[in-house]
């Protein structure tokens, strides 16, 4: 049992979330690891547990180790939601100004997270701390290949250059730039790119990576697809949450192009020209026109879905009274400074 326990139902400086799936023997030796790394900070932590519907004893030893510690909290799933669920039920329960999630399998290094929490404070002072695993432990074909793909596209569709590693879960945030963020699907991995267009401000810092040495990966290739629909996602709501009405006015405005296009074509050929050996191509015979038809149809539509898009957008954010904006800070000017003389002339 361990001395210097330190709580605080006041204040709480860090909250480390560590969702977890069939971890059975990792439980115990990641939470010791822990417990050693923050019982040397001079600051509030707690730990909050995640299991993710796990069919072996990883509850158990959940259990167990929440019983000798105060400051661990366990969350038991009712059956497997995914990382991304588990993550978001760790930030609902996190009462730590700096939120720091990983992962469970040990192969995110502990000690590396009193650096992630006090990067956040060096100039100009950041909102999010995204670790970097530069020198990783993993098997080449099977994770490391497609991880390096995923981050290059990740990083170009969503603008968010200062990080490299989007898969690693070790990051450390500011609760404010969560407070009004909800995640989905595979979504967890693109919660930097999210908070950025809030306006939040990331940096990034090498972090240790280890190999598995006990249970088995959860992550494989087929996980690739629903990275890339939800990058799709993302993109939608990172570019056009406000005014979906651009999105798909872009969409209508290139369709009718090409309506007018494939008309124009075939009254070209209706004269002889754009042919075969120079024979005219009657109007109900051509398939530019049927064709024309089709994309023209298909403008109309994609202002329609628009429309719709953009009255759905702001039922969205007025039934969250959520704000299209978000404020770092607001500075209330002095009374008798010149600028007060001057509203007061």
């Amino acid at each position: 049992m361990m001395q210097h326990i330190k709580t605080s139902d006041s204040t709480m400086d860090v909250s480390i979330v560590i969702p977890l799936y069939n971890e059975e023997d990792n439980v115990q030796p990641l939470y010791r690891e822990i417990a050693e790394v923050i019982d040397a900070q001079d600051l509030n932590y707690e730990i909050i547990f995640i299991d993710d519907g796990s069919s072996d004893q990883t509850v158990a030893r959940l259990r167990e180790v929440a019983h000798n510690d105060p400051r661990v909290t366990l969350l038991e799933f009712t059956k497997n939601f995914g990382q991304t669920a588990s993550t978001a039920a760790g930030i609902d329960h996190a009462k730590g100004n700096v939120i720091v999630p990983m992962d469970g399998d040990m192969q995110n290094d502990p000690h590396d997270i009193p650096a992630l929490v006090a990067k956040l404070d060096e100039e100009p002072g950041w909102d999010i701390v995204s670790g970097w695993r530069k020198t990783r432990k993993d098997k080449l074909l099977s994770r490391r290949l497609p991880s390096i793909l995923a981050n290059r596209l990740i990083k170009r569709l969503t603008w968010t250059t200062e990080i490299h590693d989007f898969g690693c879960s070790m990051k450390a945030y500011r609760r404010d730039v969560l407070t009004d963020v909800r995640l989905y699907g595979e979504m967890h991995r693109f919660l930097p790119a999210i908070c950025k267009w809030r306006g939040a401000r990331i940096t990034e810092s090498v972090v240790n990576h280890r190999p598995r040495t006990a249970g088995v990966s959860k992550y494989g290739l087929k996980r690739t697809i629903k990275v890339l629909l939800d990058l799709l996602t993302v993109k939608f709501l990172g570019d056009y949450l406000a005014k979906p009405i651009y999105f798909f006015g872009k969409a209508a405005m290139m369709s009718t192009a090409i309506s007018f296009l494939s008309l124009g074509w075939a009254i070209l050929q209706k004269f002889g020209h754009l042919t075969e050996h120079g024979l005219p191509v009657m109007l109900n015979n051509s398939v530019l026109v049927l064709f024309a038809m089709m994309t023209f149809l298909m403008s109309v539509i994609f202002l329609m879905i628009g429309i719709l898009a953009e009255l759905m957008s702001r039922i969205y954010h007025e039934s969250q009274d959520r704000k299209p904006y978000k404020i770092r800070h607001t500075y209330l000017g002095t009374p008798g400074s010149p600028a007060d003389e001057t509203n007061a002339a």
